[in-house]
C-alpha cells in the first residue's frame, strides 16, 4: 500500500468462475470499488512489454493512480507516465464482467498472526450463506458459477485485512444496480463498501436484513467504508 494510492490485494477462497480460463499462471479476481470481476489475470511478468499482456499490463490499466500527488511533480516526464494508470490497456482483458447486481461479502480468515480471525470466518462464511440462502440467494460455489445476477451473493474468506482485535472483520459491497429488497427503490449503500468489526454469527441475520437488503449501517459494528470513486465513508 502507498500513501496516495492505496492498493490492498488479497488472496481470497473464491472458486474460479466457469468462464475463467485460470491456468497455474494466471488468476481471477474481484477488483473493488470498481465493482469489477476479471475470469484471468496472468500472473507473469514478462521480461518485455512487446511479449504480450503480463501482470504489469493489469497494473498499469486498472491499479496506477489516474492522477500522481504533488509529491511527484519533481519527476521526470517519463517517469511519471510509468506511473499513471493507461487506460487504452483496458482492452485487453475484454472479458471484465461488471459486477451490478451481486452482494460480495468478504470475511478476514487470516489465522497465521492471531488466530482470532482464523477461527471466527468460517463459522461467519456458514451463516452467512445459510442466511442469505433463507432470504431467497443464490450463492456462488457448489456448481454455481453466477457472477453477476439479481438474488445472487458471493460470501467468501479472504486474508489480512487489519485489527484482528476486532475479529470478525467483514466487508460488505453493495453493487451500483442494486435494489432494495422485494422494491423498485435504489439501495441506499449501492456502489458502496462497508467494513464492519467485531462480528459474531447471532450479528449475520441483522447485517444481511439491514445492510444487504435494507440499505442501513449498523453503526455499533462500523469501521468505516468506501463508495465507487475511493472515498472514504464516515457516520
Amino acid at each position: 500500500m502507498k500513501p496516495f494510492n492505496n492498493i490492498l490485494v488479497s488472496n481470497s477462497s473464491f472458486s474460479p468462475s466457469a468462464a475463467s480460463t485460470s491456468t497455474p499462471s494466471t488468476a481471477s479476481a474481484f477488483l473493488f470499488p470498481s465493482f469489477k470481476y476479471f475470469p484471468s489475470i496472468p500472473t507473469e511478468i514478462l521480461d518485455s512489454t512487446d511479449a504480450g499482456t503480463d501482470l504489469s499490463t493489469f497494473v498499469q490499466a486498472y491499479l496506477l493512480p489516474k492522477k500522481l500527488s504533488a509529491m511527484s511533480e519533481s519527476l521526470p516526464e517519463v517517469k511519471k507516465a510509468e506511473l499513471t494508470r493507461k487506460p487504452e490497456l483496458e482492452c485487453e482483458f475484454a472479458d471484465v464482467v461488471d459486477l451490478d447486481h451481486s452482494p460480495v461479502i468478504l470475511i478476514c480468515g487470516h489465522g497465521g498472526r492471531d488466530m482470532r480471525c482464523g477461527i471466527m470466518a468460517p463459522v461467519l462464511e456458514n451463516e452467512f450463506r445459510r442466511v442469505l440462502g433463507d432470504k431467497g440467494f443464490t450463492l456462488a460455489g457448489s456448481g454455481d458459477h453466477t457472477i453477476d445476477s439479481p438474488g445472487h451473493a458471493h460470501v467468501g474468506l479472504i486474508s489480512h485485512v487489519g485489527g484482528h482485535k476486532y475479529a470478525g472483520n467483514v466487508i460488505v459491497y453493495i453493487p451500483p444496480g442494486m435494489r432494495k429488497k422485494s422494491s423498485s427503490s435504489p439501495h441506499s449503500l449501492a456502489g458502496k463498501g462497508i467494513w464492519y468489526g467485531r462480528i459474531e454469527p447471532r450479528h449475520v441475520q441483522g447485517i444481511v436484513e439491514e445492510t444487504i437488503l435494507g440499505g442501513k449501517v449498523v453503526a455499533d459494528h462500523f469501521r468505516g467504508g468506501i463508495d465507487r470513486s475511493g472515498d472514504i465513508l464516515r457516520l
